[in-house]
């Protein structure tokens, strides 16, 4: 038993950024994930069970390997339904630095200094718009990077 844990947590130390592509959507992502590559119940059961008893899904998240892709911080659905419905006022908003829609996007966010980060989100506007196009989970995305 002590062999195949330590063969796992060296699995686990080499190359995990190799792992990304590899987890399995119904257990979520980690080292039995990647490990047992087959579909079914049981198969399930030994994945789920091996990413818990090695603690390996936490680390996987939080740094993107093991086959877990980091999508920066978690946004309500309220945030993203008000961003997408509100991207043209918002994107002026910002532009200007005010607004009663960017006043309730910071707001939205949770933000303790609004003044300061909505002078941050204009002095980086063109982070947050890149294009005409942008879309708005990457807008939140770029935002609370801020």
């Amino acid at each position: 038993m002590k062999k195949a844990l330590l063969a796992a947590a060296i699995l686990g130390l080499l190359g995990t950024h190799n792992l990304a592509a590899r987890a399995n959507s119904n257990v979520g992502c980690g080292l039995g994930s990647y490990l047992i590559d087959k579909q079914g119940l049981v198969w399930n059961i030994l994945q789920v069970t091996t990413n818990g008893t090695l603690f390996n899904q936490t680390f996987g998240i939080s740094s993107g390997t093991l086959g877990c892709k980091w999508e920066g911080i978690a946004l309500d659905e309220r945030t993203q339904e008000f961003v997408a419905a509100n991207m043209d006022t918002l994107s002026k908003e910002i532009a200007q630095g005010k607004g009663e829609t960017l006043d309730t996007f910071v707001e939205l966010l949770g933000v303790s200094d609004k003044e300061g980060f909505k002078l941050a989100m204009q002095e980086n506007y063109h982070r947050l718009y890149p294009t005409k196009d942008a879309q708005s989970l990457d807008v939140m995305q770029t935002a609370v990077t801020l």
